[in-house]
């Protein structure tokens, strides 16, 4: 780089030679006129905020777009070996990271499979059963029992049952049989059959939190329903099959009677008039969360 020359000037710091008389001066570039001289030091100062750290990154002028020569200095075999090693472990590590988290994540779900192994088929029963079994098929089978559990888990069969049930006048047009054992009274025989005027059927978004604590707690609560209720069934699977069935059954049948509930109370709603009666009957007196419960009934 050339130490002097009449008109030059910094695109970075805006000097000239008048301002640093004793500054490197480089042209990097194809850019001509103000912008074809810079500082050493502010390209170097530039390049590195370019660079945010990795020293390998092409730079590129913002004006001509021309890539900037960079060189470096032979440091020695030793140097250059160190180089290949950091860059190396610097790709690699993200890839490592993420086999320590599947594997992690693998791994219990094993040891979970195995205590859910335990605890449903008794423990003498369920280590007998680990022992003798091939070692690909436990690798293979125990943690898929956590993921069959949150997936089974996802299966939002009570919503299909509300939604017949809400529909069953339709269904029912479709198949007459169902009205001997699914007869409709005569307040859903009168309702209008626009479905605008319905409102939507409720259904909670998907919670992965409680998806994934309910898949996990289901095999413990299993076991313990089968415990309390079906103490007289000897065989420990069984019992806790049963169990299960009959803990989902009576929760799919809560919630069920509980959404009905809220689409009952939903369809029933109303808008009043803003009128000085409403107001002292239902704003003034009553707080908001509990005028639902304080409307006449019509």
């Amino acid at each position: 780089p050339q130490r002097r020359d009449d008109g030059r000037y910094c695109w970075v710091c805006f000097a000239t030679d008048d301002d640093d008389a004793l500054a490197l001066w480089v042209q990097p570039c194809k850019c001509k006129g103000t912008t074809k001289w810079v500082h050493q030091v502010c390209l170097q100062r530039w390049v590195d905020e370019k660079q945010k750290g990795n020293s390998l990154k092409c730079v590129v002028c913002p004006q001509c777009q021309t890539e900037y020569i960079i060189v470096f200095p032979n440091m020695g075999p030793m140097v250059n070996f160190l180089e290949i090693i950091d860059t190396l472990i610097k790709r690699l590590s993200p890839f490592l990271a993420a086999g320590v988290v599947v594997g992690s994540l693998y791994w219990t779900a094993v040891t979970y499979g195995a205590i859910t192994i335990l605890q449903v088929v008794g423990h003498k029963e369920g280590l007998s059963v680990m022992e003798n079994s091939d070692p690909l098929v436990l690798l293979i089978g125990l943690p898929a029992i956590p993921v069959g559990l949150v997936l089974g888990k996802m299966i939002r069969w009570e919503d299909a049952i509300l939604r017949f049930l809400q529909n069953r006048r339709t269904v029912s047009r479709k198949f007459p049989l169902l009205n001997l054992v699914l007869p409709i009274s005569e307040n859903e025989e009168n309702e209008p059959s626009d479905s605008s005027s319905t409102p939507p059927i409720l259904s909670d978004p998907v919670s992965a939190t409680r998806v994934l604590c309910g898949a996990i707690l289901l095999p413990t609560v299993s076991s313990i329903v089968g415990r309390i209720f079906f103490e007289s069934i000897q065989n420990n699977l069984h019992r806790t099959i049963i169990g299960g069935l009959a803990f989902i059954t009576v929760k799919g049948a809560l919630k069920i009677y509980h959404k009905q509930q809220q689409f009952i109370r939903k369809r029933q709603r109303k808008i009043l008039d803003y009128s000085e009666e409403n107001v002292t009957a239902y704003v003034s007196k009553n707080p908001r969360s509990n005028r639902s419960t304080q409307a006449p009934q019509p």
